[in-house]
């Protein structure tokens, strides 16, 4: 398709591509995504964690597990991908996070799924983190299709006292709000109130971004009691994703009590794996948060949709998270003018009827450090050693999911190719907006407060 033509399109993902219908068919489905911060691959029930995740494990179980689901490798490229369908270095939020200081955020020309699901009759709810950016009102929630926000702005946020660096940071509707609690307890109590006051007969799309399990480690102490054995990084962890989890059946339960389950779509995923600090787990993938070994990059996901996706269903293609905007969009039999190309496909024929993966490939990141490409089996790294110089490493996940054994040197073919194609996408690549903090910035009393 011409460029011109591409800008020009209009992205229409009707009611064709909804899963097969019941008897009491829900045509544009409530939509609630559920996003954890740095929960590891190897921090649910589902997949072996000794820490208990029954309600996470009930909507895996009951649902389609996203056994290769990728994200990137830290939170705000991974939040931005979801809200545009498109990868975070065509708008240079590739590399790293959004820090206090820094003058900019998401992109204002970028096409959010927000708006799209407003467009289409939504009413639209973030609850939690944002981290977006907040150095303007033009970045903030509510500017960027969000009919209600509730929550922090920033990450590394205090969960008692609210505060990043000694500024607050907790809003309502973009205005500062002084609730007193535990975040994640906040958190929860807000989603189900927003669905307790959603209209009959309106579509909602709750996105509810926790920060748990994200550092600092803090919970109250009777979540950690069963995991008194545990060394203590493990066992706050342990407690703070105990309290997550917790969050999700009471959410869940809102939906059962409306008797939403059968109308209501509900995702579940984390923003990037554990960190490297010991307290979550990646294993038996290979790597922690901020690396683009698979243990960086894939995540604990899920989706659950009563009677729509059939319980225990396994997902075992490569998905990314800029799927779910034309996914949802899809679903919702939106119609949005989309003047800029998207990088996600439709997953749901994957998901629902064991379609092949929609890509031939993923750009996990590229970065002008490092970067990397899945292609069907293969894994291709890429890391700059010098200035005209680098390493390559290639993997083969169909034998090897742990990336134990670099096998570039015996498929040379290979790693020429997708060199060559990772090179091709690299092109696309704005610069990383990176800023220093100016010596003179002052810690605001309130974050994101503007005149």
């Amino acid at each position: 398709m011409p460029l011109g033509s591409l800008l020009r399109c209009v992205l229409v993902l009707a009611p064709a591509c909804l899963p097969p219908q019941d008897e009491s068919p829900a045509r544009r489905p409530n939509i609630v995504y559920l996003l954890a911060d740095d929960l590891g691959w190897g921090d649910v029930g589902w997949h072996g964690s000794e820490i208990a995740t029954p309600n996470l494990d009930a909507l895996a179980l009951g649902g389609a597990r996203l056994e290769q689901f990728y994200v990137l490798p830290v939170c705000s490229p991974t939040r931005a991908a979801l809200l545009t369908g498109r990868y975070p270095m065509r708008y240079g939020l590739q590399s790293g996070v959004i820090r206090p200081h820094e003058p900019h955020g998401l992109a204002l020309d970028e096409q959010l799924l927000s708006s799209g699901l407003r467009q289409a009759g939504y009413s639209t709810s973030i609850v939690g983190k944002w981290h977006l950016g907040l150095a303007t009102p033009e970045y903030l929630p509510t500017r960027r299709g969000f009919d209600h926000q509730y929550g922090h702005y920033l990450g590394s946020l205090d969960y008692f006292s609210h505060e990043r660096d000694g500024g607050f940071d907790w809003h309502r509707d973009d205005e500062v709000n002084r609730d007193e609690g535990y975040a994640t307890h906040l958190i929860a109590r807000e989603a189900v109130a927003r669905i307790e006051a959603q209209p009959e007969g309106k579509p909602l799309f709750l996105y509810v971004s926790f920060n748990a399990p994200h550092a600092p480690l803090q919970v109250p102490a009777e979540y950690t009691e069963p995991y008194a054995e545990l060394p203590r990084k493990r066992r706050l962890y342990a407690g703070m994703t105990a309290a997550l989890d917790e969050a999700v059946g009471q959410i869940v339960a809102a939906l059962e009590a409306r008797d939403l389950l059968r109308e209501t779509l509900i995702v579940f995923s984390s923003d990037n794996g554990a960190s490297g600090d010991r307290s979550g787990s990646n294993l038996p993938l290979r790597g922690a948060k901020d690396e683009l070994y698979e243990g960086g990059v894939r995540v604990p996901a899920c989706v659950y949709w009563k009677g729509r996706v059939a319980a225990g269903t396994v997902v075992d293609e490569p998905l990314h998270v800029v799927d779910w905007y034309p996914t949802l969009l899809g679903l919702a039999g939106a119609q949005v003018e989309q003047r800029l190309p998207l990088d996600g496909r439709d997953a749901w024929p994957t998901i629902a009827l064991a379609a092949p993966s929609p890509h031939a490939e993923l750009l996990l990141n590229t970065e002008p450090e490092r970067g990397a490409l899945r292609a069907g089996r293969w894994k291709l790294l890429v890391t700059a050693t010098g200035p005209r110089s680098e390493s390559v490493e290639l993997y083969d996940l169909a034998a090897d999911p742990g990336e134990q054994h670099d096998v570039s040197a015996a498929h040379s073919e290979t790693v020429s190719s997708l060199r060559a194609r990772y090179a091709e996408l690299a092109r696309g690549a704005l610069a990383p907006l990176r800023t220093t903090q100016p010596a003179d910035f002052v810690v605001p009393e309130v974050w994101g407060a503007h005149d």
